[in-house]
């Protein structure tokens, strides 16, 4: 690990750690959140639901094992800035084709090392999650005077900016699974994770990927079995018009909703969400599920969550938080819909939490 570039990250408190460029040396921008997975970081990079926000990874070490081409959940790096306490100039894996600062710099994405990311982390878990900027260290005192004219995270649309621009068959290799074939699932693409593409595929699915804009009369005229409304970044709040397109969908086949497609779902049916004061982060979440009574250890990542008691009589609680008693999974008690908040794909994370996707095709094979 090469010093270089003195750089910073300033928090809009005005809290400053200091440490030295890794990746491009842009200026960086967004929501200040950590993450607790050991592993992962390809992952959680091109993750969309990270759009607009600078990642600290908690784990000291990052870029051991390098990038290689299977683990990207997008096209790109989705986050606006990535903090570690140190990183690996020198990977070792069979796989690797480049390493993380040369990830970084590649597309062009602000990285921050050398700092106290275990204080940084102590501080948004005490005081929560807030702007940051990353910077150079010589113009720390210009970007704390640049916060009061910079957006905040909950001002922005980013599903509009990380959604699909067009209708896509997601394809990636035959389906090994006869027994769903023919099954037609849309995805609507708030910020949709390959791996949620994958799982469904390896079911035997046909995956057909629509953009957030798209409205329900064009999903319906597809002639789906049902629909996965995928994770996404952003403030569901500014989403009224994917909650009321949700509202039409309700009751003419059956969803999935999975994180923010989760907390869509439960506004359309009339339940309202809140920020959680630093969110749920990382591979390590406990979570029970009350259909079956087991707990399950999930992979996160959401800043807000449903308020249970908003929700309808209609809707059950299916998994709460073990942490924090928050709704992770709800289930309408007539109809064949069903959510969750946490990733049931994971990537990075457990893989235990597929039975989900099981439990939805259940649903729609009931249905038809």
């Amino acid at each position: 690990m090469n010093e270089t570039t003195a750089k910073s990250l300033v928090l809009e408190d005005g809290t400053t750690f200091g440490g030295f460029q890794f990746g491009a040396g842009e200026f960086a921008y967004g929501e200040v959140v950590f993450n607790t997975s050991m592993t992962g970081y390809q992952e959680i990079l091109t993750d969309p639901s990270y759009a607009g926000q600078i990642v600290v990874s908690t784990y000291p070490i990052i870029g051991n094992y390098g990038i290689n081409e299977k683990d990207f959940e997008s096209a790109k790096i989705q986050v606006s800035g990535f903090v570690v306490r140190e990183y690996c100039d020198f990977p070792s894996h069979n796989d690797s084709n480049d390493d993380i600062n040369g990830f970084l710099r590649s597309h062009n994405i602000a990285g921050l090392a050398g700092i106290d990311t275990r204080a940084l982390t102590k501080k948004i878990r005490t005081s929560g999650v807030m702007m940051g900027a990353i910077v150079n260290t010589d113009e720390v005192d210009k970007a704390k005077s640049r916060f009061n004219k910079l957006p905040k995270y909950e001002d922005i649309d980013y599903v509009s900016k990380v959604t699909t621009n067009a209708q896509y068959d997601f394809i990636s290799k035959p389906s090994s699974n006869g027994s769903m074939k023919g099954f037609t699932i849309v995805v609507d693409d708030y910020g949709v994770k390959r791996s949620i593409l994958r799982i469904l595929e390896s079911r035997g699915c046909r995956v057909v990927v629509v953009p957030a804009k798209s409205s329900s009369q064009e999903v319906l005229s597809l002639k789906p079995d049902g629909i996965v409304i995928s994770p996404g970044p952003g403030d569901p709040e500014l989403l009224k018009y994917l909650v009321n397109k949700t509202k039409k969908l309700i009751g003419r086949l059956p969803i999935l909703g999975i994180c923010l497609g989760n907390q869509v779902l439960g506004c359309a049916m009339g339940g309202k969400t809140f920020k959680l004061p630093f969110g749920h982060r990382g591979g390590n979440h406990p979570v029970k599920d009350l259909v079956s009574g087991k707990v399950f250890i999930t992979a996160q990542n959401h800043g807000y969550a449903l308020d249970a008691e908003t929700l309808p009589s209609d809707l059950d609680v299916t998994h709460i938080n073990l942490n924090d008693g928050t709704v992770e999974g709800i289930r309408h008690n007539e109809l064949p819909i069903m959510g969750v908040q946490f990733h049931s794909e994971a990537s990075p994370g457990p893989l235990d939490n597929e039975y989900l996707f099981d439990r939805f095709l259940d649903l729609v094979r009931k249905n038809e």
